[in-house]
């Protein structure tokens, strides 16, 4: 193909929809476990039949950032295979992101036969379609972006949420837009529940047999101090659902973080575990579990039996997903509070050197902070403190590190009213968050004086 050939070969890729011109970079995910999670989901066979062939398609473009083409190929072939089986004669416009995919993937594999016959079959698509202008795209091309976007990277979490906005604009009443939005909105939300709980509500009306999605709304509602509402939404969806993994780790989660009742949240994720022993999720929340019932005991021996089941959960949790820096930094912790200093330093470098999205590395901040402090490392918690509070100063843990700051600064400022270096991390935290967290107003006297 001669650079000319090339050159207006690119042009016209460049222009279509699909997961190639995404802007979905191989840098901004852990894309082993983004790989592991997209093949659950094929294999959990979740949704309906164009759910699945949505993952096939994804994991086709995983498959070629991996450089496996072959795989994608497969991939594709199966997304398509999947499509025309689900809307048979009425399915053309349902494969546009298909055939773009495709046609990338063949022009990277320099068979550009191929690749130009599926810019054909893509300009027959658009022919066969009353005119539109070039900015008006059809629903299930946004869809499936917005759930690309989220499915990705927590850092698109944003770019999810406005595709998610658009479609339902064009689609109000699609119960795979609405729900991808209320799960979108449940994992960015940290302030106010309320715009979380209406959407999660719509997204149940539209989807009333998704028995997750009643026990995010649960998770929310016990949030806002709606206790009563929240436990019927959990006692239901556990009694339609009582063998669903999937359903079993939320209802666990709600238990230990509103019910205070550990030993039924642990049977019940244990139960799950039988099911899907290499879940990830249900052994994080199964250390969590043994990690709460320590704390509330005063025997020393049992106090070390469930710290050790809790690590022995923590480990198996970060082995069978590598990027779980949550789960990494919890262990370290644990570590930490176990007297495996050298351990849980080793865990947090590991951790530190393999993170990628960014609100996980701003968790994983806050623990190293912590773990700094507890080391008696005060200059090194005060960076990772600093660190977690840049990285986004509205969420939850970068509240809790502004607050951390804030009490460094002032046990400094107790012995000095005028260091300098206490007055500086004062100054930094107003600076970030611009003067209107909670924590900058408690110390607003200290800097005044």
């Amino acid at each position: 193909m001669s650079s000319t050939e090339d050159k207006l070969l690119n042009v016209e890729l460049a222009k279509l929809e699909c997961h190639f011109t995404w802007d979905m970079k191989k840098e901004d995910t852990n894309i082993t476990d983004h790989l592991t999670r997209l093949e659950e989901n094929r294999d959990f066979n979740l949704g309906k039949e164009f759910g699945t062939a949505r993952t096939h398609n994804s994991l086709a473009y995983v498959k070629y950032l991996l450089g496996s083409y072959e795989e994608a190929l497969t991939n594709l072939q199966k997304s398509e295979e999947l499509t025309k089986g689900c809307y048979g004669d009425n399915c053309d416009e349902r494969l546009i992101v298909t055939y773009g995919n495709f046609a990338w993937l063949h022009f990277h594999m320099k068979q550009y036969a191929e690749c130009k016959s599926y810019l054909d079959k893509l300009k027959k698509i658009r022919e066969s379609k009353p005119p539109a202008p070039p900015s008006v795209l059809y629903p299930d091309i946004v869809g499936e972006k917005a759930w690309a976007l989220f499915k990705f990277s927590r850092d698109y979490y944003n770019r999810a949420i406005e595709c998610f906005r658009k479609v339902l604009e064009l689609e109000p009443e699609e119960g795979e837009w609405n729900a991808g939005y209320a799960i979108v909105l449940y994992r960015t939300e940290y302030k106010c529940c309320t715009s979380v709980i209406q959407q999660l509500r719509r997204a149940i009306e539209t989807n009333p047999d998704n028995d997750e999605l009643k026990l995010l709304l649960a998770l929310k509602l016990a949030k806002s101090k709606l206790f009563d509402e929240a436990e019927d939404l959990v006692e239901r969806a556990l009694d339609k659902s009582p063998d669903s993994p999937h359903v079993i780790r939320y209802v666990g989660k709600y238990l230990r973080q509103y019910e205070q009742n550990v030993d039924r949240s642990i049977g019940l994720l244990k139960r799950a575990l039988d099911v899907t022993p290499d879940s990830a999720f249900i052994h994080h929340q199964l250390a969590l579990c043994y990690k709460k019932k320590k704390e509330h005991l005063k025997d020393k021996f049992e106090r070390q039996r469930f710290r050790d089941l809790s690590i022995t959960h923590f480990e198996k949790a970060v082995t069978l997903k590598s990027g779980f820096l949550v789960a990494m930094a919890q262990l370290a912790a644990l570590y930490s509070e176990d007297g495996q200093i050298g351990r849980a330093d080793e865990v947090f470098q590991t951790a530190l050197s393999t993170g990628k999205e960014r609100t996980s590395i701003q968790a994983l901040y806050l623990y190293f902070g912590k773990f700094q402090q507890n080391s008696k490392c005060e200059l090194l918690a005060v960076r990772y403190f600093k660190d977690c509070l840049k990285i986004a100063p509205d969420t939850k843990d970068g509240k809790k590190s502004a607050k951390h700051l804030t009490k460094i600064a002032n046990k400094i400022l107790s012995r000095n009213r005028h260091d300098t270096r206490a007055l500086g991390i004062l100054e930094f935290i107003q600076q970030v968050t611009g003067g209107n967290e909670s924590t900058v107003e408690d110390c607003e006297h200290v800097l005044e004086s």
